[in-house]
């Protein structure tokens, strides 16, 4: 290979390089800035910083100088004539730039891929709660703040929590009232409780399983405890898949929380 196509195949390979690279670092913005979840491995490990894109951009400008001078002194060694390509660069250029709003999209597209799927497989634990294991959720409507009932709803949470390793975190949510106001209480299988025989003589006491809730949160319970809405709820964000799952029998109601994390987006989950 004579020196003048090593010189165009370097360049070539310089110019591809650094495009690509520009990619990969909007997609790298994109993503951290707005929360994506897309890839099946977390960028942040190729990435820490957006500094070290930047540099590397610089050092990529850097090298293409070089080539593109290696490639004067090539032209002006064997007399090639310098052809003329603005119209050909001009329609790069622009099919360039046109990429950086398609790429944009793709990854809000692969986003939302990623949470109704996520969503699909909330809802369809939920279904199966009810569905196979009616008799235990039955139990859980039987609720009275103590002890017995406490340790009974963290059982059964466990239980089928661990029926399957893909099964997302549940929790119940229940009604309930500290010195007359109204709040939500929630239960989760995993609280440990180590109780001393002192303990055991002592009830529970509710202000250790208050809910946090945000604004929204507690209006769309406050409309299912008064039996206003049957709708389940579910919320996405950066990663943490949240599902409210609505479960009555006669005058009574509790909420079934599913709750899933991912530190990365999936296409295939």
């Amino acid at each position: 290979m004579n020196p003048k196509k090593i010189v165009k195949l370097s360049n070539a390979i310089g110019i591809v390089s650094i495009v690509l690279l520009v990619y990969w670092v909007f997609v790298f913005i994109t993503v951290e800035v707005f929360g994506l979840k897309v890839f099946r491995e977390n960028i942040t490990q190729t990435f820490y910083l957006s500094i070290l894109g930047i540099l590397a951009l610089m050092f990529g400008a850097l090298i293409i100088n070089i080539m593109f001078n290696l490639t004067r002194i090539a032209q002006k060694h064997n007399n090639d004539p310098v052809q003329g390509k603005n119209g050909k660069l001009r329609v790069r250029t622009v099919v360039f730039i046109a990429s950086f709003p398609v790429i944009f999209g793709l990854l809000f597209g692969g986003d939302y891929l990623s949470t109704k799927r996520r969503e699909k497989l909330l809802i369809r634990s939920a279904e199966s709660i009810v569905s196979d294991y009616s008799a235990k959720a039955n139990q859980l409507l039987d609720y009275s703040f103590g002890k017995k009932w406490i340790d009974n709803a963290e059982d059964i949470l466990y239980i089928l929590s661990k029926t399957d390793k893909h099964f997302p975190h549940i929790t119940v949510v229940v009604k309930d009232t500290i010195s007359g106001s109204p709040l939500y209480l929630v239960f989760d299988p995993e609280y440990n409780h180590e109780y001393s025989e002192e303990d055991d003589k002592l009830p529970p006491l509710k202000k250790q399983y208050i809910m946090e809730t945000t604004k929204p949160e507690r209006d769309y319970l406050q409309g299912v405890f008064a039996g206003k809405s049957n709708a389940v709820r579910f919320s996405a964000h950066d990663g943490r898949y949240q599902l409210f799952y609505p479960y009555g029998k006669d005058d009574r109601m509790i909420v079934f929380l599913f709750s899933d994390y991912k530190r990365h987006g999936k296409f295939g989950s």
